[in-house]
């Protein structure tokens, strides 16, 4: 038997150091050639980490949320034959049969004989950048735990590992505002009984039957969730842009009647071959116009070198939510597109970014963000500028007002542009008549359609 070792690739583009996100395997497993073995993160999306041959898993090296160099070593097998490692030491056991692992995490240095948390498989798609999902530690073994007549002031069993007990015991505890994690099991393999929620209610001087409201009983239970794969980058990228960009916002409402009642009538008459309008794409186009009169807005701002760009091609950024946190794809020359094919991309771009499926250049590369929180978009919002970038359009909801137009009071459909910029870059006044411009397209929405 031989020992081979699987250092940290080289994943390109200058990339020195990746954040370990998810192992796939544990110490014991049985490995097979191009089994995924791990999730690495570099900027926004995660890479499948491939084996190479066939083996036993012996160590792991390093834990979930570490930042690794290319070419440490990422995980040791033990091999039928020769390995590559020189004088082909002898395997180390793995410190566990295959099975749950132990809660305690393995230590952040190479070669741990122990083995790590070990978390649920990834989302990552093959071979392609996709985005990770948060990663969930294997349950801890959980030994019987004796009943104790009294109240526990701290949960009976370790962080994340669930209590067992039937449905009816979890609808009688609900029932009594009683939090399972805080209830000593006495059945098989620490199941929670009824007995047990008899002797925790007496334990806290509470008469049997009285039917405690679940609304206003004491909870204590507490969440300790790690900040790390595309949360942490999120977190990395919002801080940096904080703190590097003077912010400053720029709210103004918008009469979008007319708008709306061209993109119903355009939806009526094109849906079926072309498809349906959101405003979204409308607005995608006022501003595409709009920058060419203010082609400071359509920049990115290189403050190290001191270096201001200001680009032709509009590359429009979509805020977009999944399930693993916020992604920005990016619209290619969204100025060469009419609406229509502006919608067609940004749904194309949302469906591969919720699903896993973005590309890195899919994800990269925008001049100007859109950001919109649809029908919870509030009344303001301050948006974060999505560094290097300049300027963000940040879009609330859509509500009916009453508005005096010629005198009268009438229901109009109004909307306010909630947006943000680098003052370094753009003064007060700029932005002030950027909004106003596109301001003036939404709400005499045929200048949308004339060059």
């Amino acid at each position: 038997m031989g020992m081979h070792v699987i250092k940290m690739p080289d994943i390109g583009e200058g990339i020195a150091e990746v954040e370990l996100v998810a192992w796939r395997v544990q110490p014991g497993d049985e490995v097979k050639e191009d089994q995924i073995l791990a999730d690495v993160m570099t900027d926004k999306a995660t890479v499948e980490i491939p084996s190479p041959v066939v083996g036993k898993v012996v160590s792991l090296g390093g834990k979930v949320g570490e930042q690794m160099a290319v070419g440490a070593e990422l995980i040791r097998l033990e091999v039928d034959g020769v390995g590559n490692v020189k004088g082909d030491a002898p395997a180390r056991p793995a410190a566990t049969a295959p099975g749950p692992a132990p809660a305690s995490s393995a230590s952040s240095a190479p070669l741990t004989s122990s083995p790590p948390v070990s978390p649920e498989g990834g989302t990552a798609v093959a071979p392609v950048l996709s985005p990770s999902t948060t990663s969930k530690g294997a349950p801890a073994e959980q030994a019987k735990q004796p009943v104790v007549a009294r109240a526990p002031v701290a949960p009976t069993r370790p962080a994340g590992d669930k209590p067992i007990a039937s449905p009816a015991v979890r609808r009688r505890a609900w029932e009594l505002g009683i939090e399972l994690q805080y209830v000593h099991g006495s059945g098989p393999a620490g199941r929670i009984v009824h007995e047990d929620l008899d002797v925790y209610l007496a334990s806290r001087g509470q008469p049997m039957g009285t039917g405690l409201s679940s609304a206003y009983a004491e909870r204590h239970e507490e969440e300790a969730t790690p900040v790390i794969g595309l949360r942490r980058k999120i977190a990395q990228k919002m801080q940096d842009a904080k703190r590097r960009i003077p912010h400053f916002s720029y709210v103004e409402e918008v009469d979008v009647t007319e708008l709306e009642a061209l993109r119903t009538k355009l939806n009526t008459k094109y849906a079926a071959e072309r498809g349906k309008l959101t405003l979204l794409p409308l607005l995608a186009r006022a501003v595409v116009l709009a920058v060419r009169d203010f082609p400071m807005m359509n920049a990115r701002f290189d403050d190290d070198a001191g270096v201001v760009t200001r680009h032709g091609a509009v590359h429009l950024g979509i805020a977009t939510q999944t399930e693993a946190g916020l992604m920005v794809p990016v619209v290619q020359h969204a100025e060469s597109r009419d609406p229509w094919a502006i919608a067609a991309e940004v749904s194309r771009l949302a469906e591969a970014a919720r699903t896993g499926k973005a590309s890195r250049e899919e994800l990269s590369g925008s001049t100007i963000t859109i950001t919109s929180l649809g029908a919870l978009g509030g009344i303001v919002t301050t948006p974060v500028i999505n560094h290097p970038e300049v300027a963000i359009i940040g879009v609330n909801r859509i509500v009916e007002r009453p508005m005096i137009r010629g005198g009268a009071v009438v229901a109009r459909q109004m909307m306010n542009l909630s947006s943000s910029f680098d003052h370094r870059v753009v003064d007060g006044m700029d932005a002030a008549e950027f909004i106003q411009a596109i301001r003036a397209m939404l709400e005499s929405p045929a200048m949308l359609f004339v060059e």
